[in-house]
């Protein structure tokens, strides 16, 4: 008996322990959480009744040079749909909006549905919406839940296409993007940011500082009180080097040039019968060579920013994605790669005189073809037979031959290991092809300079298209007339024919040159860059031939240029083969001829000769540029010589 009652005593025992170190530890943690951290559970339960209201800042303006507004914002009533809302609550509200709005109820959900907008944010559903609508909204709040009713700003685009592609449009803000801001407080999901253009180059200037407005809520979300506020504020204005005036005439020059190009026929390929000239696309730049500055850059096809700013239609957007539409996106004037055909003479011609195989003075017969001395099967044929010429007549009448002697001679240093076998390629690079020039713009191609190195490596990439590994005559021969496989973008071209314009420096073509505050005080100049500078031998022999292109009787644009002013342009054309393709029809000018101060370029895809297409471009830009008349533009007959 005494062992049982000890056994029950010893079994009693320890339940006591056990409960008493189970109340104890309940006690502890019962002390831990009302006094321990009673100040961090109520900066919890504080926290939790704090919302934060957000109203994004206005956004800088663009400018051109002259001040004329490009992009500012204007105020557009709004109504949005909170997509947090149950799907039964969205389908009642989407379907009486659509009743008050008028629109059909399935535009609405396609609004709502749409896949490109954050998830976080609120939908806009209409824009510019009467006050009345507004105000109905405003005072039916019970009957259209998350649905807001508000006056926001919202980008405007005063001009419509004019300057799409350097202005650039907005759109989303996507995980992405924002990871990549420095600040990211400035932003969240669903609020604009630049996408494209000037608008995504200097977005750090032009957002806007968000307000943020702190308030205490109630379980049922209402407003008991206002916490803090942190007004929003506006963005910086940039100012752009862009002229609107010229680039008016610029983007209308080379519509009415494309569109004339369409009505003329091809007759680089008569065997293949009769057809129009196709003139998809097309671009102009205009530099001022003494300070590197972008008068004017247009891209046809173009686009209109506005599409953008209330979240582009999905099919709308597919449209303008469509490649059968010539992509309208596409920025050609800094992203579109082309062969360049006789423009490329400028690199050749100082190639030429760097290296020693010409002279300023020395002729070269031109009977119409040319043969590689030591290779008679590398035959090339030039458009006509000049005779005997000079460096300056060979670029005032283009003579294939005399460029292609130049490639030729090049070629046979570089198979013998003489001095400055390698000018073409070296002078390329030193007038900045094969690489980015720097423009403040997104996408900017770099070009192709080819080379002995760049052969072997593409034959290893891609032997099928580039079958030949080794570095023969013709690819040095093609390369001094601009053809082959070398590729230059229209704003490298310009960029070139600038720094020959100023005797020699190469500048980064500056597109913006100040920002400034609300107030119009300027925060900080955007200066010129000065990326090299180089030797020009024989500039004024050089010159001399420009001009004569389109004064002379004979010069390849003289028939485009008839009756212009003499001593206000020089220029030299550019019509480059890309079979299948129809040609590529190039011209670039310098105004006035004796000191040029402004570059001009136009290229037309598959536009025919160089006079043909692009010269009468140039011609109604320089027009503007020197006060006179700007007529209408015109094809021109096909010359002789390219």
């Amino acid at each position: 008996m005494s062992d049982t009652m000890s056994e029950t005593r010893i079994r009693i025992s320890i339940i006591g322990v056990v409960a008493l170190a189970l109340f104890g530890a309940l006690f502890a943690r019962l002390w831990y959480l009302q006094v321990a951290v009673t100040d961090q559970f109520h900066a919890a339960a504080t926290s939790n009744t704090i919302r934060e209201i957000r109203e994004p800042g206005v956004r800088g303006r663009i400018l051109d040079a002259k001040g004329n507004v490009l992009v500012d914002n204007r105020a557009a009533n709004v109504i949005t749909v909170d997509r947090k809302i149950s799907a039964a609550t969205s389908k009642r509200v989407i379907r009486k909006l659509a009743r008050l709005l008028n629109v059909p109820a399935s535009e609405l959900f396609a609004k709502l549905e749409d896949p490109r907008i954050s998830p976080f944010t609120s939908v806009p559903v209409a824009t510019d919406v009467d006050f009345e609508t507004l105000a109905y909204v405003s005072e039916h709040r019970s009957e259209f839940p998350g649905v807001r009713a508000e006056t926001v700003p919202v980008r405007r685009y005063p001009n419509k296409s004019v300057a799409s592609h350097v202005l650039g449009y907005l759109g989303e803000i996507n995980e992405d993007e924002l990871a990549a801001q420095v600040d990211q407080r400035q932003y969240q999901l669903g609020e604009k940011i630049g996408k494209d253009g000037i608008e995504l180059t200097y977005e750090s200037d032009l957002h806007g500082r968000p307000g943020i407005t702190r308030v205490e809520v109630d379980a049922d979300g209402r407003v008991l009180r206002r916490v803090d506020v942190r007004p929003s504020k506006p963005g910086k204005d940039v100012r752009l080097t862009l002229d609107l005036d010229v680039q008016r005439v610029a983007e209308d020059a080379l519509r009415q040039g494309m569109n004339a190009a369409r009505s003329a026929q091809d007759t680089a390929f008569t065997k293949q019968g009769f057809r129009l000239l196709r003139a998809p696309a097309g671009a102009v730049v205009v530099l001022d060579s003494t300070t590197g500055s972008v008068v004017a850059l247009a891209s046809l096809p173009n686009f209109d920013p506005t599409q953008f700013v209330n979240g582009i239609p999905l099919n709308t957007w597919n449209w303008l994605a469509d490649p059968a539409n010539n992509k309208p996106l596409l920025n050609r004037a800094v992203f579109g790669t082309y062969a360049p055909g006789s423009t490329y003479k400028l690199v050749s011609s100082i190639a030429g005189l760097v290296s020693g195989v010409i002279t300023p003075n020395k002729t070269i017969n031109d009977p119409g073809t040319y043969a590689y001395p030591t290779d008679p099967d590398f035959k090339f044929t030039g458009e006509v037979a000049n005779g005997r010429v000079d460096l300056a007549r060979a670029l005032t009448v283009s003579s294939d031959v005399y460029f292609y002697t130049i490639g030729g001679d090049l070629y046979y240093r570089q198979r013998n290991n003489q001095p400055d076998a390698d000018a073409l390629q070296t002078m390329g690079r030193q007038f900045g092809f094969g690489e980015a020039t720097g423009i403040a713009l997104p996408n900017e191609s770099r070009g192709r300079v080819p080379d002995a190195a760049w052969k072997q490596q593409i034959n290893k990439a891609n032997p099928v298209d580039f079958p030949y590994p080794d570095w023969l005559p013709g690819d040095n021969i093609q390369s001094a007339v601009g053809q082959g496989d070398i590729l230059v973008t229209p704003i490298q071209m310009a960029s070139a024919y600038a720094t020959f314009a100023n005797g020699g420096t190469r500048y980064s073509p500056r597109l913006a040159d100040a920002v400034f505050d609300v107030r119009g005080r300027k925060v900080r100049d955007l200066p010129s860059i000065k990326l090299a500078t180089m030797t020009i031998p024989a500039r004024d022999t050089m010159l001399a031939g420009f001009t004569g292109v389109v004064e002379d009787a004979k010069g390849t644009a003289a028939a485009a240029f008839a009756g212009f002013p003499k001593g206000l342009a020089a220029g030299k054309t550019g019509t480059a083969q890309i079979a299948p393709k129809q040609n590529t029809s190039w011209f670039v000018g310098m105004t006035p001829a004796a000191n040029p101060r402004f570059v001009v370029l136009a290229v037309v895809e598959e536009g025919g000769y160089g006079a043909q297409t692009a010269a009468p471009i140039v011609r109604a830009v320089m027009e503007q540029l020197n006060g006179l008349p700007v007529g209408p533009v015109l094809n021109v007959a096909p010359p002789k010589g390219n």
